[in-house]
């Protein structure tokens, strides 16, 4: 006899995010590409060996991170990451037998911690340019759907949904938990995180790996209602965020100069890359996040190692629904932009790029 996982552990897909050997201009996972507020790094030098040595008090810092918010700490609760979020999610929602909606193609760990729980996942495909469709995600509620995930704005497409559908959503699936994935949301500056209080199934999440530079920290938050949320802590470990991550954490949300000079660079590089990509004849989808996807075709295997001969990563994204032959470049500062353009024109001409008579 051999030890064996649950069945569903051994059919599940398994989540490989290239990162070895990222050395270059890193443009493929969507981070801060300047790095942290300076008052991050200052914190940093004063952390204590006392510090490190005691266990981590989420508590002080949730309040802190929730008045920021304008919510009360009880419906907030800091995670590793928006990964442990979602993860909470489905552990404290879904059973087998249950049902989750999502739309394709979208970030791949919703399907992945869903379907860990021996839940059905059901996949619906964006519309016409990668539009949510709406519609479709309402007329696929049943009473065995448990759980409906969306990111908003999208990855990889960039592509958003409106908050008016959003909650047209979380009031005709009363019986289901609805995420809203907000990780991109500064780039954005639409949400519904003031509703969690209104909706009980009303869940959403941040990241601040993205605008704020903090990705090796793994520190991100999941909102609701308070009496949702007491249930999630339930299966939270009391310990899930680091010492150093809570040290410095409002460090950051402090410096709001910072903050918004690297995403105004961003928003002007976003507009800069999409002019690009229409002057080369690129198929493209204007986004609302930090990146912006491209279709490269049948040269798209050969600009992504061009791209990395010249110094520059990109991320493939040809083996997402919908997204054959495309490639998604994250946008960084004014500076790096400067960067991308002209190698990315260089490294079209050297394999032979040739433009489509239509283009969208």
């Amino acid at each position: 006899m051999t030890l064996r996982a649950r069945r569903v552990v051994e059919i599940l897909k398994e989540y490989h995010p290239p990162l070895a050997g990222r050395e270059g201009l890193r443009l493929d996972f969507n981070e801060n590409s300047s790095g942290c507020s300076p008052r991050v790094l200052a914190a940093l030098e004063r952390i204590s060996g006392d510090l490190l040595s005691r266990y981590p008090e989420r508590g002080p810092v949730e309040q802190f991170v929730a008045e920021f918010l304008g919510l009360r700490s009880e419906q907030l609760l800091l995670t590793n990451g928006v990964d442990e979020a979602i993860h909470l999610i489905c552990e404290t929602y879904l059973e087998p037998g249950d049902e989750v909606v999502i739309v394709v193609p979208t970030f791949s760990m919703y399907e992945i911690y869903a379907q860990a729980t021996g839940a059905t996942v059901r996949t619906i495909a964006a519309g016409a340019n990668f539009a949510f469709p709406t519609e479709e995600v309402l007329a696929a509620i049943s009473p065995k759907t448990q759980l409906i995930a969306i990111a908003n704005p999208n990855n990889p497409t960039g592509a958003v949904v409106s908050r008016e559908d959003l909650l047209r959503i979380a009031k005709a699936a009363p019986n289901a938990a609805v995420l809203i994935d907000e990780a991109y949301f500064e780039f954005y500056g639409q949400s519904v995180i003031d509703r969690v209080g209104h909706h009980e199934n009303l869940f959403v999440t941040r990241t601040f790996s993205k605008a704020y530079g903090l990705a090796g920290f793994r520190v991100g938050l999941l909102a609701g209602s308070a009496e949702q949320m007491r249930r999630v802590r339930r299966v939270s470990s009391p310990y899930n965020v680091n010492g150093v991550a809570l040290a410095c954490l409002p460090k950051a949300l402090a410096d709001r100069e910072y903050v918004a000079h690297y995403v105004e660079q961003v928003t002007r590089g976003r507009d800069r890359l999409e002019a690009e990509f229409k002057a080369l004849g690129i198929p493209y989808w204007p986004s609302q996040a930090n990146f912006v996807l491209g279709r490269f075709r049948e040269y798209r295997s050969q600009f992504v190692e061009e791209m990395l001969r010249r110094g520059i990563l990109v991320r493939d994204r040809n083996s997402d629904a919908g997204c054959e032959g495309c490639v998604r470049i994250t946008v960084g500062t004014d500076e790096q932009t400067n960067v991308l353009l002209p190698e990315m024109r260089a490294a079209l001409e050297t394999i032979g790029w040739r433009r489509l008579e239509v283009a969208r």
